[in-house]
């Protein structure tokens, strides 16, 4: 249920994971909001959380600092020897694994009261299995949150062509335009995964002042919190 192409390209640039100015320097600067709209929606001191499609730890990282007791998992094996590495520069404590989400659900079944995937959807060829499969991990009642791109012109002019081409913001050939999701078709996913929505937001992004908000508009990116409900 994942490219293999996705996962070399993620381990090419796992060197690259916490340079802040380097190919994932927007995940940083993208992170606190990411963060704020995980807390508005779930308090995770405490909790027991899992991200899913951790990459280099940049999220991991910080919901542990707000005190979730974090899992973490990638694909990307060099990915995830960089995140162990840099746990000994912020001290903080975070378990990762190299391992599928898939075969994670089927060892810890409704193990986590949180779960974040944020920015991976939109690299997995079967979307929807990713989001049944971090259903089964959480327990009833429990809180989800994706994050991706929308699918219109709008969304390829920027999320794409500016960003990967113009601004450089991401590295050439980070997205595929064909992977990426409208709302209304993640709606869908998440019901048939049993989940109930309970927030939908945009987040917009200025490339002068690196800082992201939050927004109603949702025609680039956007981020969802649900919850469990079977």
């Amino acid at each position: 249920m994942h490219s293999q192409a996705e996962i070399d390209k993620f381990n090419d640039l796992a060197h690259e994971w916490w340079n802040t100015d380097g190919a994932f320097k927007t995940l940083h600067h993208i992170n606190p909001l990411r963060c704020e709209f995980i807390q508005k929606h779930s308090q995770v001191r405490d909790k027991a959380l899992i991200d899913v499609g951790c990459g280099g730890g940049i999220l991991s990282e910080a919901l542990a600092k707000l005190g979730a007791q974090v899992s973490a998992i990638d694909l990307a094996p060099q990915s995830i020897e960089i995140a162990k590495l840099h746990l000994y520069e912020s001290n903080l404590s975070v378990n990762y694994e190299c391992i599928e989400v898939g075969a994670k659900a089927a060892q810890s079944p409704e193990s986590f009261d949180v779960v974040t995937c944020m920015e991976m959807l939109e690299h997995v060829p079967d979307p929807a299995y990713i989001i049944q499969e971090c259903a089964k991990l959480l327990k009833p009642n429990g809180m989800a949150f994706f994050s991706t791109l929308n699918r219109n012109f709008k969304s390829y002019a920027l999320g794409v062509v500016a960003a990967e081409y113009v601004l450089n913001l991401v590295p050439q050939g980070t997205h595929d335009y064909q992977k990426f999701i409208k709302p209304a078709e993640l709606r869908d996913m998440l019901k048939q995964a049993g989940f109930e929505l309970v927030a939908l937001s945009g987040m917009t992004y200025n490339p002068i002042t690196q800082t992201a908000a939050l927004s109603a508009d949702t025609s680039i990116n956007y981020m969802v919190a649900c919850q469990k409900i079977c």
